[in-house]
């Protein structure tokens, strides 16, 4: 796969690391990658945009899927994940997370990951939608995120890994053949280097989470802007799946002008019994699905939303009033906490809750060990597509398969390294262009470009809509892209401007494939085309950028991914 020549116009990098693999992303994926390469004995680096313990990771309540209960299996899992992927997903890819990941959690606690046990010592499982069995692990009630980052974070500064916090990566760096030779990345101000500079690697790995902040109302943290997406994607890589969007079901409502990161409450609460109802106190769900308020995702946002349709109301009620006040402080504190500082008590009231953007099911494509369709550059977490989650994540899979890819990622460069395919090569990036080929858009087209998304591509999209998206996303670009042609102009370099256009950038691309899919499958819900089509669209939707910008899709012959490598008969 070629490189597209497009860079984020930026200075030039002023100072510069060498290592032999740099980890992007400090959550669950880029921090277990890490510790594996350096186990390993490779150099490695990572870089986060925020500070170590700030990214999505340790916002994830409800726990880790694995099959760790006397009379679970891995084939239980696996069957409970194919089934909430609607056709999509890749068995083979499944078969990996859920056989691996019981292994990938034990040697998670092992690094000093403590979860919740009953008085036995075992460790305590729930039930989250979609699954059949009790095979949530779970930390501090509903705060295993963050149990799970501090302890990620503690084993990394234990070994003392090299990190470079409050860095925005900018684009990957290539050597002359096309293959990765690192990144360059900017550092906000707090890190060890100010300024644009870059880490030389041959091996890359990007772990930078999702891009939630293209919607309106997100359960993502603000850093969560799809940087890894578009510097994939304007590196030549393939993208995959983009219009599979989880919105999850329960986010605390704010109001309807709210935006920005909403509070989240979990999925756990209705796996121990909370209700979804309306104002009169009817359960809609009963009736909808076998597993009622525990059907998956998208099943339970599109329920919500059809029930706020019909009662022309723009939320709904998770009531979990039967719990008691003990069993809120004990099991959910974090969420008893959040809805209390917004003037709720769930112990007496129901909460009102709607959906927003969570989880980006697809992402920059991978094959079964993490590698993309650009030689050296890796992804792993929520930023890739390995083909676990199909059209809709199942609940609590996310930090399983952060943990397992991650995992095999370091073996494939350890491995590498080992052959000397990376060890002998010392990466030598193509010098950097002095005239920016992207034009950069201004801060305040992010809040447009949100509500373009919001309105056009939620949770319910159709022809009309997507039509009017794509075309108010195009205006947006068009006009960066003119005063760029024409004056030679374009938004001053800086994390807001960064941010914004690569938040155009994803939006184009989900648009695209939103367009494309005409069917509702999983978390895509076109309400002109109401119904699965598994003859013509049980197919992935492909993505790339082009040199001169435009997007470049095209749907897979099966519901398998093509290779991300040609056969040595191809070579």
């Amino acid at each position: 796969m070629s490189a597209t020549g497009i860079r984020l116009h930026a200075p030039a990098p002023g100072w510069s690391l060498d290592a032999d693999v740099v980890v992007v992303g400090s959550g669950v994926a880029g921090l277990t990658a890490a510790l594996r390469c350096s186990a390993a004995g490779l150099r490695t680096v990572v870089v986060t945009k925020a500070r170590l313990d700030d990214g999505s990771t340790r916002w994830a309540q409800g726990g880790i899927a694995a099959a760790l209960g006397e009379g679970d299996t891995p084939e239980q899992h696996l069957d409970d994940t194919l089934v909430a992927g609607v056709g999509l997903c890749d068995e083979e890819a499944v078969r990996t997370l859920v056989t691996e990941g019981p292994g990938a959690v034990r040697r998670l606690i092992e690094t000093g990951a403590h979860f919740d046990t009953g008085p036995e010592g075992a460790i305590e499982l729930t039930r989250e939608g979609g699954h059949h069995r009790r095979r949530i692990a779970h930390a501090g009630g509903d705060a295993t995120g963050a149990e799970v980052s501090r302890a990620l974070v503690e084993a990394v500064r234990a070994r003392g890994i090299p990190t470079v916090e409050n860095a925005l990566v900018l684009d990957l760096l290539t050597d002359a053949e096309g293959r990765t030779a690192g990144v360059s990345l900017h550092v906000m101000g707090e890190g060890q280097h100010d300024g644009v500079g870059a880490v030389h690697a041959p091996a890359v790995v990007l772990a930078t989470g999702g891009m939630g902040q293209v919607f309106s109302a997100t359960t993502n943290p603000s850093v969560s802007t799809g940087d890894g997406v578009a510097l994939a994607l304007r590196a030549g890589a393939e993208v995959s799946d983009l219009e599979f969007v989880q919105f999850h079901p329960t986010v605390l409502f704010l109001g309807a002008d709210a935006e920005g990161q909403q509070p989240l409450v979990s999925e756990a609460v209705r796996g121990e019994g909370a209700y979804l109802v309306d104002a009169d106190g009817v359960r809609f769900m009963v009736g909808q699905h076998e597993l009622a308020e525990l059907a998956p995702r998208d099943i339970v946002a599109k329920g919500i939303t059809r029930r706020m349709q019909e009662r022309g109301t723009d939320h709904m009620y998770l009531d979990a009033r039967h719990f008691g006040a003990d069993m809120w402080a004990t099991r959910f504190p974090t969420i008893l906490a959040a809805c209390r500082a917004h003037g709720i008590d769930p112990v007496t009231e129901p909460i009102p809750v709607a959906p927003a953007a969570h989880y980006a099911s697809g992402g920059v494509r991978t094959d079964p060990h993490g590698r993309t369709t650009v030689p050296g550059l890796y992804a792993c977490g929520e930023v890739a597509c390995t083909g676990v989650h199909g059209a809709n994540r199942l609940a609590s899979n996310s930090l399983l398969e952060g943990l397992v890819y991650a995992e095999r990622i370091a073996a494939d460069i350890t491995a590498e390294h080992a052959q000397n395919t990376l060890h002998a090569r010392v990466p030598h990036p193509v010098t950097h262009p002095e005239t920016p080929s992207h034009p950069l858009l201004p801060p305040e087209a992010r809040f447009a470009i949100q509500r373009v998304m919001t309105e056009g591509a939620g949770v319910l999209r159709s022809a009309d809509s997507l039509t009017q998206a794509a075309a108010r996303l195009a205006r947006i670009h068009a006009e960066a892209a003119g005063a760029l042609a024409e004056h030679g102009k374009t938004a001053e370099p800086g994390v807001d401007t960064w941010e914004t256009t690569n938040l155009l950038c994803v939006a184009r691309v989900l648009v695209a494939a939103a367009q494309r899919r005409e069917e509702t499958r999983g978390c895509h819900w076109r309400e002109d085309h109401a119904d699965r089509d598994d003859e013509t669209w049980r197919r992935h939707i492909v993505v790339r950028l082009n040199p001169d910008r435009t997007l470049a899709a095209h749907t897979t012959e099966t519901h398998d991914f093509p290779p991300t490598r040609p056969s040595p008969q191809e070579q």
